[in-house]
């Protein structure tokens, strides 16, 4: 009887633990299913026409060529959002990637693409703090002060 009792519980902790095991998701896929979600609620809303394409080379970031194509680091975001079929988060991008670059003049000159872009960017700064990264997030929310 106490056998049969100690493999009962047994196998319910086995079976909790894998269970467990299987469902926690990691810190990676919690952030890249915030991203996901803000891109979802955000990608029909920048211009792209007119965006270039940019094949990432060893040593780029998306601050590093969001810099070069924008001369503001902080708007990475915004080739996130219309790169996202492509790459998810600014961490895993590689070379040989092809990135879609919008019009940033496009995109500020209309004054919905502006609005909503200033409010991704405000999203975006809320996830770089949960990732721990405060100057990313504060950059980030100046520049959707500034817009």
């Amino acid at each position: 009887m106490k056998r049969n009792i100690f493999t009962a519980v047994l196998i319910i902790l086995v079976l909790a633990f894998a269970v467990s095991c299987k469902t926690a998701p990691s810190a990676a896929d919690d952030v890249e299913a915030a991203l996901n979600y803000v891109y979802d609620k955000y990608r029909g809303d920048i211009i792209l026409d007119g965006a270039k394409s940019y094949t990432v080379v060893s040593g780029d970031t998306l601050a590093h060529i969001s810099s070069a194509q924008y001369g503001n680091g902080f708007y990475f975001p915004l080739i996130m959002l219309a790169s996202s079929d492509v790459v998810v988060d600014q961490d895993k991008i590689r070379p040989g990637m092809v990135l879609t670059v919008p019009d940033l003049q496009k995109n500020m000159d209309n004054a919905t693409a502006k609005r909503r872009i200033k409010s991704y960017l405000l999203e975006i700064a809320r996830i770089e703090d949960e990732r721990g990264r405060p100057a990313d997030a504060q950059g980030l929310r100046d520049l959707s002060g500034s817009l």
